[in-house]
């Protein structure tokens, strides 16, 4: 039983998102009575997001649903320094136009868990940038760095343990908590933000906007942090053998996107749904006190259908089903196209799976092949020299490759 009595915290709680809160009973209080404004920042590194940012995006989700207003903060002005946190070195400075790039990359996906608009409880996309790039950095030292202490910030995690690998922290970047306090109070002067929430590793930025929004006279403001997700044997989410598990349907096809949650580890299943999924608890109860395998479908299309619609993850089910239930020839796995010039001449095996997308280098390539896990047309393949050429070709037109018993693409000449 929940100890909240507001719904959005309760909803939380329950689900399994809250890590830790600056002052519960304060902000329990707050969302009983009021409709709140909340805030999460994205760093615009990428033209994407991954999973591993899917539980923010499903905390602004819940948000929402209950009420209140959702500000999603995408960091316009931020990106130009870079956040230091828990990074071995600095990131890459990027320029303006690849950073809006990436803005207009990452806002794909937020109309498909956020409705935005002009009413009380209509989310907003906000830029940093909007305040950080007119300021006066003379006026901005006077006015908010007085108000922060170099020994204390020395104490945050996130720089103390790139100090004690005695690698280099840019002044560049230890001005990136500065800014991302003051993003805080700023959002709370403009737009009437009470609340941020991130993951545990930001609780130290973000206690750092709450004092100081005390030194500059907001009103209270608070924190929320989710825990920081990993699957039960220890990796992280949003990683897969063949690289980022991207949002964007450009980036990785839908097919692929269940497949992930499909191959959900048992332990995780139904701490996924509660998570990822909007399935009511007793619902998820029953789900997972069933067969195990059809708990982690039923996972895999709930939340591809949030992301790419229900018939997306409806067509990626059919194939997953198609391709490992009935051993048929389904035509809509992830494809590549080839022209039958470079066909008739013969493509290298090594070549054929970088090109479909099952191995991310030529060297990945031949150590599938020479571990045994490459088949092509179902028949394993041992010899990482083999060519491929129009003899290849299904009666379907098309060549199916695969590595180990999970991942299959085909290749098509056209």
């Amino acid at each position: 039983m929940s100890q909240f009595k507001s719904e959005f915290l309760r909803t939380l709680d329950e689900r399994g998102f809250i890590h830790q809160i600056s002052d519960p009973e304060g902000l329990d209080q707050l969302f009983a009575t009021e409709t709140v404004s909340a805030y999460i920042g994205f760093d615009p590194t990428a033209s994407s997001l991954h999973v591993g940012s899917l539980i923010q995006i499903m905390m602004l989700h819940w948000l929402q649903k209950t009420g209140h207003r959702a500000v999603a903060l995408m960091g316009g002005g931020t990106g130009m320094v870079g956040d230091p946190s828990f990074k071995d070195e600095a990131r890459k400075l990027m320029t303006v136009d690849t950073i809006q790039a990436n803005i207009d990359g990452i806002k794909q996906v937020f109309s498909n868990y956020l409705e935005f608009g002009e009413g009380p409880s209509d989310a907003l996309m906000l830029n940093n940038a909007e305040w950080l790039l007119p300021l006066n950095y003379l006026e901005f030292l006077r006015d908010v760095g007085q108000h922060f202490s170099v020994n204390r910030m020395l104490s945050f995690d996130s720089v103390k343990q790139r100090l004690d690998r005695e690698q280099s922290l840019s002044f560049l970047e230890f001005n990136y908590m500065i800014l991302q306090a003051y993003d805080f109070v700023e959002l709370n002067k403009r737009y009437g933000v009470r609340l941020q929430m991130g993951g545990s590793d930001q609780w130290g930025n973000i206690v750092n906007g709450i004092d100081l929004g005390h030194r500059m006279d907001t009103p209270q403001l608070y924190a929320l942090t989710s825990p920081l997700l990993t699957t039960a044997s220890g990796q992280k989410m949003g990683k897969s053998m063949n690289g980022a598990i991207w949002l964007n349907p450009d980036l990785l096809s839908a097919y692929d996107f269940w497949q992930y949650w499909r191959n959900t580890e048992d332990a995780d299943v139904e701490r996924f749904l509660k998570l990822y999924t909007t399935l009511p608890l007793d619902e998820i109860a029953r789900v997972v006190a069933g067969d195990i395998n059809e708990a982690k479908k039923r996972l895999a299309t709930e939340v591809t259908a949030m992301i790419r619609g229900r018939a997306a993850a409806e067509e990626a089910a059919a194939t997953a089903r198609a391709t490992f239930e009935t051993g048929a020839l389904d035509l809509s796995l992830p494809t590549a196209t080839v022209t039958h010039a470079e066909l008739n001449s013969g493509i290298g095996i090594l070549t054929a799976l970088v090109t479909v997308g099952l191995a991310a280098s030529n060297g990945e390539a031949r150590r599938h092949v020479q571990s045994g896990a490459v088949r092509v047309n179902d028949a394993v393949i041992d010899d990482d020299r083999l060519t491929l050429a129009e003899n290849a070709l299904l009666p379907e037109g098309v060549i199916k490759l695969s590595v180990g018993k999970k991942r299959h693409a085909l290749l098509k000449p056209a």
